[in-house]
């Protein structure tokens, strides 16, 4: 079952993060709350690097900060392990974390068994399931379809969620690489257009070369058939001579009365 989705061009986040400047304490505290229930907030980077939000992680309201970066980076099952270390979820942040576990598992791997769904999101029935998944590519941070027949999820296309600091040397040595796998490509590829010229090149002045041989082979068939002719022409000459004296030789001849030769 393929599920059209809609597209978004704004930023939700940016209004959050002019509050957060100047937003503590408690009125901080409402501020990241208000975020993980807004919909269409998926990525909460910015917000994490303001002061102000970075001061709870270390006072009463680390549980807060806690949830911002579950939020962030982590997902359902986590949230599930250990709820104590984060605030009370209300159902719609609690789908968003779901939302946002889709996301991480999609870029896992691009088929996800119904199977690994329910036990990550913690869901019960698989209609539920499938209600969730369409609400996700509806909300435009995935992109796929529901293949009930063999009971996954197929995923063309997934957001990207936020990024630790310690994992940024990870992402660099996967792109370097790539990019050096690239090369190595552009290498091979290279090295076959140069192969693929030189035989074109060999095939050209060997087809030259026939073309060559064979004018210089009708050039000669046709002097040979000239001179054939030429010579029959000289043989039929000379036999008709020939023939021609012999009969002359061949001839006898008579006397008649009055003096007159006859030919016979």
């Amino acid at each position: 079952m393929v599920v059209e989705k809609p597209s978004h061009s704004s930023n939700p986040l940016e209004q959050f993060v002019l509050l957060a400047k100047s937003a503590k304490g408690a009125a901080c505290v409402e501020l990241i709350k208000q975020v993980l229930e807004t919909p269409g907030v998926y990525v909460f980077g910015e917000l994490l690097d303001m002061p102000n939000v970075q001061e709870l992680a270390t006072g009463v309201n680390s549980t807060c900060a806690n949830t911002l970066n579950l939020f962030a980076y982590g997902t359902y099952k986590q949230y599930a392990a250990d709820k104590s270390n984060y605030l009370e979820l209300t159902a719609g942040q609690k789908k968003k974390l779901q939302h946002l576990t889709i996301v991480t598992l999609a870029t896992r791997s691009k088929c996800i068994p119904y199977g690994t769904l329910l036990e990550e999101l913690e869901i019960k029935n698989v209609r539920d399931l499938e209600d969730l998944i369409i609400e996700a590519i509806y909300a435009d941070i995935i992109h796929g379809k529901l293949d009930q027949k063999n009971s996954q999820l197929e995923v063309d296309y997934a957001i990207g969620r936020d990024i630790r600091a310690e994992d940024i040397n990870v992402i660099v040595s996967c792109l370097q690489d790539w990019c050096t796998a690239c090369e190595n490509v552009l290498v091979c590829v290279e090295s076959q257009i140069h192969r693929a010229n030189t035989e074109k090149n060999r095939c050209v002045e060997r087809k030259s070369k026939i073309e060559k041989e064979i004018v210089n082979i009708k050039k000669t068939l046709k002097t040979q058939l000239q001179e054939r002719a030429e010579g029959s022409d000289e043989v039929m000459t000379t036999d008709t001579r020939e023939a021609a004296a012999t009969g002359d030789k061949g001839k006898k001849t008579s006397k008649v009365k009055g003096g007159l030769k006859l030919l016979r």
